[in-house]
């Protein structure tokens, strides 16, 4: 897997910032469509009722040796026309036969991340797409048969690679304030903060899809940073802007005054989503519908800032953003998939890649260790390292 362009964040182009809504130390930031149109629609599919012991296996297009298991509520199928005209969203549909999947010894089975229902239609796991892209960066290891790494290693690769994520339903005031927000009439999705550190942004084509969706949030999965935000803090501050007396006269005047004061709470909230909106993001192309491409992305992967993943379908007309999910990682998972970066940069060689990071190699062994890839690397190149 690569992700082969490097191009600017999400931005928010053909969406408005409105003013937030907290509870505890949730703040969710409704993103409002300015221009509605009707060609493009998402439902959701879900597949079953089993609560979070839910469980999806599929067999990766590319590796067909490869396994992918994860909790998976639900699928979201798009819906699009080629020439504008309005789509009509189905509702969901329960039929095992339908969705395309079978079961083995009681777990699910789906053969595709992505697939097409027929014309003008596709299929596509939500937040999945992303997550198999992050665990499957560099997933095949080393590509020099260096003496350091296990036969298991070069054979294998990182094999397995997992990672940790929490259900939305156990992030403490997410559900309440799920429940109790307001949702304005032109709302399409949502910047979601915890203790005011963007935990993820989610965003639909259309209000009716939003509003069907709404409540699902709970059963997407956030980064353990996020948990933990939310167990620390009690609530968060309340952001208010002023309208200053002196410079309203008449009703023109507060009227100017005011959208002044709404563009700041918009510029305030976008920096404070800074790193998925602004900053340049990693990107691949998975799929292209109709003029929609589907496609994900990851941050840059700075150690020392915040970092995020996630999925879009982008308009080729104009670039608008018509449907996104974002995932926050943890610090330790920005070190482990850094790390891999570096390797895979410097052709996995131990001591150059040492050298780039400005690092002994006994340092470098040290860190691979404690990050869990221990594994890749033979007995006698970790016997005698530092606990």
């Amino acid at each position: 897997m690569k992700f082969d362009e490097t191009s600017a964040g999400l931005g928010l182009r053909g969406l408005q910032i409105a003013p937030a809504q907290a509870f505890g130390a949730v703040r969710l930031v409704p993103l409002l469509r300015e221009h509605v149109r009707e060609d493009l629609r998402l439902e959701t599919r879900p597949y079953g009722d089993d609560g979070p012991d839910a469980v999806g296996v599929r067999g990766l297009a590319d590796r067909p040796d490869v396994a992918y298991f994860s909790y998976i509520p639900h699928a979201y199928v798009l819906r699009w026309s080629d020439d504008g005209t309005a789509v009509a969203a189905r509702g969901a549909s329960l039929s095992s036969k339908k969705q395309g999947l079978r079961t083995v010894g009681g777990v699910r089975v789906l053969h595709r991340m992505v697939r097409a229902e027929g014309p003008g239609a596709l299929r596509f796991l939500p937040l999945h797409l992303s997550f198999e892209g992050f665990l499957s960066l560099h997933f095949g290891g080393p590509d020099v048969a260096w003496s350091e790494y296990s036969r298991e290693a070069l054979s294998h690769g990182l094999s397995p690679r997992r990672e940790r994520a929490v259900l939305g339903a156990y992030v403490k005031g997410l559900e309440d304030a799920v429940r109790m927000f307001e949702i304005h009439e032109r709302q399409v999705g949502a910047l979601v903060f915890v203790a005011d550190a963007l935990a993820a942004m989610v965003c639909f084509p259309h209000p009716d899809d939003y509003r069907a969706l709404h409540r699902a949030l709970v059963r997407d999965f956030f980064g353990e940073i996020v948990y933990q935000y939310a167990i620390l803090y009690d609530d968060v501050p309340a952001h208010r802007v002023a309208v200053r007396e002196v410079e309203v006269a008449d009703l023109a005047g507060l009227r100017a005054a005011v959208r002044r004061a709404g563009a700041d709470w918009a510029a305030f909230t976008g920096d404070m989503a800074a790193r998925v909106l602004r900053e340049p993001l990693r990107w691949q192309t998975l799929h292209r519908a109709g003029p929609f491409r589907l496609r994900r992305f990851m941050s840059a992967l700075h150690p020392d800032e915040d970092n995020h993943i996630g999925e879009a379908i982008v308009r080729d007309d104009g670039g608008e953003l018509e449907y996104c999910k974002t995932f926050r990682l943890s610090a330790a998972q920005v070190r482990r998939a850094y790390l891999l970066d570096k390797l895979a940069q410097h052709d996995w060689d131990l001591a150059r890649t040492a050298e780039a990071l400005a690092v002994t190699r006994e340092a470098l062994l040290v860190r691979l260790r404690n990050a869990g890839f221990g594994y890749l690397l033979k007995g006698h190149v970790l016997k005698d390292l530092p606990p």
